[in-house]
């Protein structure tokens, strides 16, 4: 195993070669049980951030995170969960998770308190924004038929700014108070996101399913779900199918209800007996998924009998795609925001027979997904996503949370309401009737 480590030292190879010798010294250390199995892992994840940091634009990245092993972090956190260090977990998996949004979101990280340190941090502000602004911009795009010298000029100009921002970076953790800037959060950090309520983080690996209830205050606590990889990946498509069926003549959707049951069983109904001390009846609970719980209803869980038991009996469920996020949504709001109401819609959305006579067709392209993690929407309090898959991501890289509403999260928006299915339009209008009078009742918003 020294000889691994030691491969992931050898600088002059270059990050992607340093990653998959690191990679190789996870697989072999989990094969024999080595005591060096979590450094292997610590060390998979600070290089693959590292080497995904030196990856010019965001698709680049997305494409290269399909490269390598999609549940480096859950299978992380089960190998430390085994051994009983809880916090552990939760560090490592905040640390190997969304890996391009925490990227993006390092770009514009404010230092409105770094410059208060003297000259010398007032100038180091300046060159760290000049060089996250250069690097925010999206890379040129060549043709077809521009020569490789343009293009390797391009992606040497790159990793001299990345460099550069490196060099930067570590002049701030010099000073005092910053040692930890742009650091992997610890736990002590971290566990503020449950100052609202306790999150629960699910994961799901092929060691073990397991739910780490994080308390605001209290110790975080793990418990391993009576399933596995396997059952929950059927589970997910049991789902898929489910949805597309059409109800019976009592009105009820059988396949549906069914697979709420077994998710009842399997996942939520453990959670939800672990959380009598931590969060009392109608509060509202956080969950933070992992891999295929992605793809899982958790909120609609429930047993679906007369007098039967159901998790929004017991508990109000919002979805995070990481702590991190949580926390820095949340903390772009302690001020009053000041931004208007507004809707943005489609006057003729794809599919449609007809154009919508009442919205103005405002947006001459499409607005992506990129586009949107682009803009700065720390002063918004919340969006509502009336549209079909919205919190759907990639199921290749599930941990990467690459959908829209995500994105938004990310991008500042304190609260974000989307769909994990397809949905028909009159099923859509009842729920934005119903959300928009709870928002709006007295005449006022009230975003709780």
């Amino acid at each position: 195993m020294q000889h691994f480590k030691a491969a992931t030292n050898i600088v002059s190879v270059g990050l992607r070669s340093r990653l998959r010798e690191s990679l190789r010294w996870v697989c072999h250390a989990s094969e024999h049980s080595h005591s060096t199995q979590l450094e292997a892992y610590a060390t998979s994840m600070q290089l693959l951030d590292a080497y995904m940091s030196v990856t010019a634009s965001v698709s680049s990245r997305q494409n290269a995170m399909k490269e390598f092993p999609s549940t480096l972090a859950v299978d992380a956190a089960s190998c430390v969960l085994r051994s009983g260090d809880v916090r552990r977990a939760v560090e490592l998996l905040e640390q190997g998770r969304t890996i391009i949004w925490t990227q993006m979101v390092r770009l514009r990280t404010p230092l409105d308190s770094l410059q208060s340190c003297g000259d010398h941090a007032v100038a180091l502000t300046k060159k760290f924004r000049d060089l996250s602004s250069l690097l925010d911009k999206p890379p040129a795009s060549h043709s077809e038929g521009t020569s490789r010298v343009v293009v390797e000029a391009e992606e040497t100009r790159y990793r001299c700014l990345v460099r550069d921002w490196n060099g930067t970076v570590e002049e701030i953790r010099k000073i005092d108070g910053f040692s930890r800037f742009l650091l992997p959060p610890l736990f002590s950090y971290l566990q503020d996101a449950g100052r609202d309520g306790p999150i629960i983080v699910l994961i799901a690996s092929e060691l073990s399913c397991d739910a780490i209830i994080i308390p605001h205050e209290q110790p975080p606590t793990s418990v391993r779900l009576p399933t596995n990889l396997q059952k929950l990946a059927e589970l997910v498509f049991a789902f898929r199918e489910a949805v597309d069926k059409d109800a019976g003549p009592n009105g009820k959707q059988r396949a549906l209800m069914e697979a709420l049951r077994e998710l009842w069983d399997a996942v939520v109904c453990p959670v939800v007996e672990n959380l009598g001390g931590i969060a009392r009846r109608g509060s509202r609970i956080w969950w933070c998924p992992t891999s295929v719980f992605h793809f899982l209803p958790l909120h609609a869980a429930g047993e679906y009998r007369k007098d039967g038991e159901s998790l929004s009996r017991h508990y109000i469920s919002s979805y995070t795609p990481s702590l991190t996020a949580l926390i820095k949504a949340r903390a772009s709001h302690d001020k009053s925001p000041s931004v208007p109401f507004v809707a943005i819609g489609q006057n003729h959305p794809a599919g449609a027979l007809f154009t919508l006579d009442a919205v103005e067709p405002e947006l001459e392209l499409p607005l992506s997904l990129l586009n949107i993690a682009q803009i700065d929407l720390s002063r918004h309090q919340f969006a509502f996503l009336s549209a079909c898959e919205t919190t759907v991501g990639d199921l290749s890289t599930p941990d990467e949370v690459i959908h829209l509403a995500a994105g938004l999260q990310f991008a500042g928006v304190k609260s974000v309401v989307g769909t994990l299915w397809k949905v028909n339009d009159n099923t859509v209008h009842l729920l934005v009737e119903a959300f928009y009078k709870k928002l709006c009742e007295n005449g006022k918003m009230n975003p709780k």
